[in-house]
């Protein structure tokens, strides 16, 4: 079964970060944590002085935890880039918990700005307030899901109402900020709540089925009584994966490979992983299911010409999940009629036109880390940048490289180098590839919804991976002894015939 892997307990290979060469689609240093330790640490500002502005000097590579949560700190005369933020509120998780970072925060504003003294600066207030708003805006709207934790609504009342005094603009925009979160809080439980409905509805399997291979006219409907343009098809499976994408928080990336840090001896930032990853692992799901539900209407049909006829349906819907950009689906696509329960069918193949499936294939073989692939990707990326409609704009990636090259990110490279210091220059990479997905996931899907359509994905019937074989040998008998065992065993387990 396709099924990916992101835990280091999944026996996915280990990498160790000495002379170790990483491909990834940006070709990034690998030798992001096998260079030597840099032993100068940025300077941490002191005040609110403007000389600390991370555009002033060099990019940082590495530095303490403390200096990083500094150069987050705004002052009157200073905002931290926005890529900077970004990539330090994606990382940080893994060593300091959201609550406790913007605690962090809070108390340096406080101390920097003479918060505490009474009565308060309002000049000096009316400078720096605006920038602290925009921090805490950016990351309500950037990580909402970190504000599900009530410390983190907590910090950001308390903090704004400390500073509200001076101006009453800023109680306005405390309103609009909350509003604006409760908002996009109450989206994602929705949605979430909905993507868990439907992932438990797609997780019938009815072997039993197989029996109606020899019980004409047939019971169960299939994808072609359903829908049997393959562009229509290829544009409700966009909509399954843009749906599932936008799900997806950035901080999901970090948390599917989160592990305590050596230099904290406290209990792992996060309690229930399960919960901090749950879109995730339902996309992963959705792709699995994609798999199994072509393998299974390939197997189905009774004759061989109409299983012919599902095989060329099913390769002009990935050709078309291709020139739109779906290249999640197309992979599912292409899994699915690689499964062996499929594969095996000779005959049936035999009779199917198949040069535009060698061509897919090719498209997505993993030779060379997949190149051809990560060279369509980089095309269509760049077509997404320059497009003018959202149809052009449209790129779902092959999800489960994408994890995959984070997961040797991850694994590759440390996040501390030996002097202590937070490995930032990991973390920049780590923020690029995410943020490249961000992107991505933001597009509007320009089609039009089929209820039918997106109902029969979600809801019909798949086999086993038993139930495949067993409808694989009903349709051609099994070729050898092994088989035509395992056969008589599938038919007394599934069907109970002897």
């Amino acid at each position: 079964m396709p099924t990916l892997a992101y835990s280091s307990t999944t026996g996915m290979p280990q990498t160790v970060c000495s002379g170790i060469m990483f491909t990834t689609p940006s070709g990034f240093s690998p030798h992001l944590a096998c260079a030597e330790p840099v032993e100068e640490e940025v300077a941490p500002r002191e005040g609110p002085e403007p000389g600390a502005s991370l555009a002033d000097g060099p990019p940082i590579t590495s530095a303490s935890l403390d200096t990083l949560i500094q150069n987050l700190v705004p002052t009157a005369d200073y905002y931290p880039e926005k890529a900077y933020v970004f990539t330090f509120l994606l990382s940080a998780r893994l060593f300091i918990p959201p609550p406790e970072l913007l605690a962090r925060v809070c108390e340096l504003c406080i101390k920097q700005q003479q918060l505490d003294q009474s009565p308060l600066d309002t000049a000096k207030v009316r400078k720096f307030g605006p920038k602290i708003l925009q921090l805490l805006t950016e990351w309500t709207e950037t990580f909402p899901s970190d504000f599900r934790d009530e410390k983190m609504v907590g910090h950001l009342k308390d903090f704004i109402n400390r500073i509200a005094p001076c101006d009453e603009a800023y109680w306005k925009t405390l309103n609009q900020v909350l509003q604006k979160l409760s908002q996009r809080l109450a989206q994602m439980s929705q949605g979430e709540e909905s993507i868990v409905k439907v992932s438990l509805n797609a997780s019938s399997i009815s072997d039993k089925l197989v029996a109606f291979k020899t019980k004409p006219p047939p019971i169960q409907k299939d994808m072609l009584s359903i829908c049997n343009d393959p562009y229509t098809l290829a544009q409700q499976l966009t909509h399954v994966e843009l749906e599932h994408l936008r799900h997806i928080g950035p901080e999901e990336f970090v948390q599917a490979f989160v592990q305590k840090d050596p230099l904290d001896g406290t209990q792992p930032c996060f309690g229930d992983q399960k919960k901090k990853t749950s879109n995730l692992e339902a996309y992963v799901r959705w792709f699995n299911r994609l798999c199994y539900l072509v393998a299974t209407e390939i197997c189905m049909p009774a004759k061989k010409k109409q299983r012919a006829q599902v095989i060329e349906f099913f390769i002009d819907v990935a050709r078309e999940c291709f020139n739109i950009g779906n290249f999640n689906s197309l992979m599912a696509i292409i899994s699915g009629m690689n499964m062996s329960p499929v594969s095996r069918l000779k005959k049936t193949w035999g009779k199917a036109k198949t040069a535009k499936f060698f061509i897919l294939e090719h498209q997505m073989d993993p030779t060379g880390n997949f190149y051809n692939y990560r060279t369509a990707l980089r095309g269509a990326a760049h077509r997404s940048q320059t497009a003018n409609s959202n149809r052009e704009r449209i790129v779902i990636p092959f999800f489960s490289l994408l994890i995959k090259d984070i997961y040797f990110l991850n694994e590759g490279c440390a996040n501390r180098l030996p002097n202590g210091y937070v490995n930032f220059e990991k973390f920049v990479e780590l923020a690029r590839q995410v943020g490249e997905f961000m992107t991505w996931k933001q597009v509007e899907c320009p089609f039009e919804e089929d209820r039918a359509i997106l109902h029969y994905l979600h809801t019909a019937p798949i086999f086993s991976e038993d139930g495949l074989y067993l409808a694989s040998y009903e349709s051609e008998s099994p070729e050898n002894q092994v088989e035509k065992d395992r056969w008589k065993a599938l038919r007394s387990n599934v069907l109970g015939k002897t």
